[in-house]
């Protein structure tokens, strides 16, 4: 079979639709659109069913699922076309369809198959349809043999600034020079920074105080090599460059501060991912360092945003700095007809019924003070685990003093007030 486009793509138009047998076209087209868009739902809402798991059966169902309508429609119009083509009926309209069909099946698939390749961001997997019909647009515009005219009236719709002329085309010439260079310059940086996790040589906060840098200066790069590519002149951000720093010092000394202490934050070591904190009433271990925040999981699962800015200026405690063992203590107070050297033996006794209670250091048992109601005493014990929780450890040991007391006689006293009742007749 030959499809071809008409050259004068306009003027046959024209004439063909003067042509009654010429609508007999539009009526498959129409009709085929139909079918097509039904098979399209039915036949996704099956395919969809194979879920969302990883390999080569959903990456055939996913392509089947965007090359469904258009082979759909292609197949119905490639048929009534042998049926034309037999009763020697005009198929113009038809070889147009088919030719914009399968562009449009080309494109698709393509574009697919480069989001499965290069595992973008999820940005790009939101747009793909968009995309997808921004270049199939253009391509059929090609294969129509109008794009020049298209072009030319972009281009006729412009504003004038003094010397520099600012028209429709250039703008989305921009648009789509930021786009591609964006994506390329996202798909690099994370190549990098998967390859840079996998790196047993680096530490968790250089891994993401690299990964972090790389991603800025590449994506600096890429907006920069847009400019470039439509032939902006690059000398006119030094006015921008200006303004940002009249922004920064009004209204964006926060968000600078907190960009700036990000940076700090990764490079001094202070803070890495996976260390248990204290910030104010903030308690938890760190799960992720951005670029203005970090991010704080306690143990009931809420996970607090801190600004960098924050863990700069103000005290925080890391549990686990330099090592991961922490000490717990635990008051515990005993009635004076107790005595307290049994009891303290017995507090240890409890302690090593504990799983996460380390063996070095010991745990130790100390007399603190005679308080007003009892013996003060208290239990010291090591764990290195405080991103599990240290309530925990203390609910454990306490129920096992509990019991062990409880076995012993070993009680533990009310407060006590002793009253004494003056002669009020001797006053």
């Amino acid at each position: 079979m030959d499809f071809t486009v008409p050259e004068n793509l306009i003027a046959t138009l024209e004439d063909a639709l003067l042509d009654p047998l010429m609508w007999l076209q539009l009526l498959v087209l129409i009709l085929s659109f139909g079918v097509a868009v039904l098979l399209h739902r039915f036949g996704s809402h099956y395919l969809t069913q194979g879920g969302d798991k990883p390999g080569l059966k959903h990456f055939t169902l996913g392509a089947s699922q965007r090359l469904l309508f258009p082979f759909t429609m292609l197949l119905l119009i490639v048929g009534s076309r042998a049926l034309y083509k037999q009763l020697a009926l005009p198929v113009i309209i038809l070889d147009i369809a088919v030719t914009l069909l399968l562009s449009l099946a080309i494109v698709r698939s393509t574009i697919y198959v480069l989001r499965k390749a290069f595992t973008p961001s999820p940005l790009l997997r939101a747009w793909e349809n968009t995309l997808s019909t921004v270049i199939w647009i253009a391509v059929a515009l090609h294969l129509l043999g109008i794009l020049p005219e298209v072009v030319s009236t972009l281009d006729s719709l412009a504003i004038t600034f003094g010397d520099n002329r600012i028209s429709l085309l250039w703008i989305l010439k921009l648009l789509v020079s930021v786009a591609f260079f964006l994506l390329l310059s996202l798909w690099i940086s994370s190549a990098l920074e998967k390859r840079i996790t996998r790196s047993s040589h680096i530490s968790a906060s250089m891994k993401v105080g690299i990964s972090k840098s790389m991603r800025v200066v590449i994506i600096t790069l890429a907006f920069v090599f847009s400019l470039d590519a439509i032939g902006f002149d690059l000398t006119a951000l030094t006015v921008f460059g200006g303004a940002l720093g009249v922004g920064l010092g009004f209204g964006l000394q926060r968000i600078a501060s907190n960009f700036v202490s990000g940076f700090i934050l990764l490079f001094d070591r202070s803070i890495r991912p996976g260390d248990v904190i204290s910030v104010g009433n903030s308690f938890g271990w760190v799960e992720a360092l951005r670029a203005r925040y970090i991010v704080v999981r306690d143990r009931d699962g809420v996970e607090t945003l801190i600004p960098n800015e924050n863990i700069i200026t103000s005290e925080v405690i890391n549990w686990s700095y330099s090592d991961c063992n922490v000490r717990v203590k635990l008051p515990v107070q005993i009635s004076y007809r107790d005595d307290p050297e049994t009891a303290m033996q017995l507090m240890l006794e409890a302690a090593q019924q504990c799983n996460r209670i380390l063996t070095e250091p010991k745990a130790v048992s100390r007399l603190m003070r005679f308080g007003e109601s009892g013996i003060d005493l208290e239990l010291r014990v090591w764990i290195r685990d405080p991103q599990a929780g240290i309530g925990s450890v203390r609910s454990e040991i306490y129920l096992a003093i509990w019991k062990t007391f409880k076995l012993n006689n070993i009680t533990i006293p009310y407060p006590q007030r002793d009253l004494h009742i003056l002669d009020t007749a001797k006053i």
